[in-house]
């Protein structure tokens, strides 16, 4: 693993939040300052490509990445602000109903977050 990439896997899995490439980027170019943003798409992708981290997609939003211990996810509609969420293990489950082995699934359930259901409420008034 190059610096770059253990830089970046440690970002990723010590952060308690979902970032962005551009979030990952800024965090690690207060290490490296002459990094360039290729260079941490290039290792974020090497990464993922290895499973050693998490790529969630939204439409609509950029891509954010997170540690790969087995959790899911709540996506709020409007802001698209990601929150872990620990529910049972589906793997079970899954392997009875598919002819088959998987990799992974990750499931994202989407509702409309607190702050965005206070701010439509406000603006109802």
């Amino acid at each position: 693993m190059t610096k770059y990439e253990k830089q970046i896997y440690e970002i990723v899995n010590t952060s308690e939040s979902h970032l962005t490439a551009e979030q990952v980027f800024w965090k690690l170019k207060q290490i490296y300052p002459s990094v360039s943003q290729a260079t941490v798409y290039n290792n974020l992708n090497k990464l993922y490509a290895a499973g050693l981290i998490r790529r969630v997609s939204v439409e609509g939003f950029p891509d954010r990445y997170d540690c790969i211990a087995r959790h899911d996810h709540f996506v709020c509609r409007k802001c698209g602000r990601l929150t872990d969420i620990c529910l049972e293990d589906l793997t079970p489950s899954l392997k009875k109903q598919i002819d088959g082995e998987f990799f992974s699934y990750d499931l994202k359930i989407f509702h409309i977050c607190t702050e965005c259901r206070k701010k439509e409420s406000e603006t109802e008034k």
